[in-house]
């Protein structure tokens, strides 16, 4: 069975190399890990993941702005993103969902949580 492939976007790199590990270890995932937003459509080219997750703050290209650059891209516009943040008030999941996100977990969420809105996110692709 084909590994299903989760880009992982970032600028912290525990929690890159933590859930990296956490869903690789399940068996069924492949993840890439990049730690700036800025390179995001040229690695969904190459890798062509199943769903991204996707951190709102991040130095030079935020998530909101990347989420907007995917949806006007080809392949991005039909990968789903999944927004990751400790944002976790109304206004800034609102404003995850208008640039084009399917779903918004808070970094306290668990593995299961996870890969739960990961599935759903597939199911629904």
């Amino acid at each position: 069975m084909d590994k299903k492939k989760v880009m992982v976007v970032d600028d912290e790199k525990d929690f890159l190399q933590l859930t990296k590990a956490a869903l690789e270890d399940t068996g069924e995932y492949e993840v890439l890990t990049l730690s700036e937003a800025k390179e995001i459509i040229q690695k969904l080219h190459e890798f062509k993941p199943a769903v991204i997750l996707l951190d709102v703050r991040m130095p030079n290209l935020n998530g909101l702005e990347a989420c907007r650059l995917l949806n006007k891209d080809a392949v991005g516009k039909n990968t789903p993103v999944i927004f990751v943040s400790i944002l976790e008030d109304d206004a800034n999941k609102l404003d995850a969902f208008r640039a084009g996100a399917v779903d918004y977990l808070p970094k306290s969420a668990s593995k299961d949580q996870l890969i739960h809105k990961i599935e759903k996110a597939l199911e629904n692709k």
